[in-house]
């Protein structure tokens, strides 16, 4: 009885764990035109559950986004999704950033491990990329770019990078650097804009640099080095 007791505690408290880690999706709203990119966020999200063991998102997941969303303005729409299959939406006005915008970033000395799967998924396991982004202040970097345990270029804390090659595609790092596919990411690659591959710290020294996320598009970067 001990045993089943003991086992029946762990179950419990696995699954209490298991319900702090929610799926996240971010995407735009705007008037007249819906959702960005709704269903390759939705799929991400779906591949995510399915690959981390989560319930399926629910049937009526986009008539409760579209519930959400209403006015003249655009929004920022956070999805959170818990093991069980809840869902949370939240909005918040979107602001806008000029398009002649040029963000600078910095390089972390937190590094991201390419053979933790986790960091495959956009999720609310956020505490290294949370330590990354506080190694440098707002106005010193827009953005803060982390390398993975070999030293190669992973991600942003919010987006991926891209360096603009002598033809004007871009490269980004691949998956198997440890990072997760972003939505604008997969975009431009299936449209020919971007090809995915290794990218070293010192590519980024003098190189015309974008960052972007599905939520922002692309951005202006330049390297702010030490």
């Amino acid at each position: 009885m001990a045993t089943k007791a003991i086992a029946t505690k762990a179950k419990a408290r696995s699954a209490k764990q298991a319900d702090l880690l929610s799926l996240i999706e971010t995407m735009r709203w705007e008037p007249g035109k819906g959702f960005l990119r709704l269903d390759q966020h939705l799929r991400r999200l779906n591949r995510s559950a399915d690959a981390l063991g989560f319930r399926s998102a629910p049937a009526d997941l986009v008539k409760q986004l579209e519930a959400a969303v209403s006015g003249e303005a655009p929004l920022h729409v956070r999805l959170a999704m818990t093991f069980r299959g809840n869902v949370e939406i939240t909005t918040e006005p979107f602001a806008a950033i000029a398009d002649d915008t040029v963000w600078r970033i910095r390089i972390a000395e937190t590094r991201l491990p390419s053979d933790d799967p986790m960091y495959r998924h956009k999720t609310t396991r956020r505490e290294i990329y949370d330590t990354a982004r506080a190694e440098f202040a707002e106005d010193d970097a827009q953005e803060v770019i982390m390398l993975n345990e070999r030293g190669e270029i992973c991600e942003g804390t919010t987006t991926n990078i891209f360096v603009e090659q002598p033809d004007g595609t871009l490269i980004t790092p691949a998956i198997s650097c440890g990072l997760i596919a972003g939505i604008l990411r997969g975009d431009l690659i299936r449209e020919g804009r971007a090809k995915s591959g290794l990218v070293k710290p010192q590519e980024l020294t003098g190189a015309r640099l974008f960052v972007g996320n599905s939520l922002r598009g692309l951005i202006r970067a330049e390297l702010v080095e030490a």
